[in-house]
């Protein structure tokens, strides 16, 4: 279930009785009509990104509720599948704060790989119904994710766009860790993120931690 990297840092997680209970609801959501991601890829996330090699954590609230769109790593979808509108507007914003062109696909599984956990708080949802498996205990485990990331001696920066992920400041030990807030890209929100420059202050913090930098150009798949 979990990749061998977490599991030490989450393992406790899953022998509580909140997250027996939460694997039974998703199971009995599953047998009931189809839910997001696929279950192979619930934890997509923290298998693409592993603990030690965290350097940004953005988050994201819970998956695409369509079919075929989401694969576990928030704002991403599949190869082939229509970019959504808040991805769209996170590549407009890349591409007038760091001039990198805008892909032809919505896969963000390069960003994963060079340490950026793309996290939803939620972890699956019904199909067709967004925050259906809100309040759950999905929020309690991926609270337990972040907490792990702020908790470790190197520095990260923690990605929170929109009042929703804004919330989650408190588990974040700002003196140590770096903290970019701004607007949703939502387009309920996209005049206030449009324009925020988010990808810079990333680039800054990442160098100042003494990390590699990210290469934020996501390739094209033709």
């Amino acid at each position: 279930m979990l990749p061998e990297s977490w599991r030490g840092v989450l393992g406790e997680e899953l022998e509580k009785p909140y997250f027996a209970e939460l694997m039974a609801f998703v199971e009995e959501e599953r047998a009931a009509g189809p839910v997001y991601p696929p279950r192979e890829e619930v934890f997509a996330a923290l298998h693409a990104t592993p603990y030690d090699r965290v350097k940004v954590l953005v988050l994201g609230q819970d998956p695409y509720h369509g079919e075929g769109q989401g694969h576990g790593l928030c704002f991403s979808v599949r190869p082939g599948v229509r970019v959504p509108p808040s991805l769209r507007n996170i590549y407009k914003e890349l591409k007038e704060d760091l001039g990198h062109p805008v892909p032809d696909n919505g896969f963000l599984m390069p960003w994963a790989e060079q340490g950026v956990l793309l996290l939803n708080a939620v972890l699956t949802v019904r199909a067709g119904e967004a925050n259906s498996h809100k309040g759950k205990g999905w929020e309690r485990f991926t609270d337990a994710v972040i907490s792990a990331v702020a908790a470790r001696p190197d520095p990260a920066v923690f990605v929170l766009w929109g009042n929703y992920a804004k919330k989650k400041l408190p588990l974040i030990d700002t003196e140590r860790h770096t903290v970019v807030q701004g607007a949703h890209p939502s387009p309920l929100s996209a005049k206030k993120f449009l324009g925020s420059r988010p990808f810079s202050q990333i680039d800054k913090a990442v160098a100042d931690h003494g990390h590699t930098p990210i290469d934020w150009r996501i390739p094209d798949l033709g």
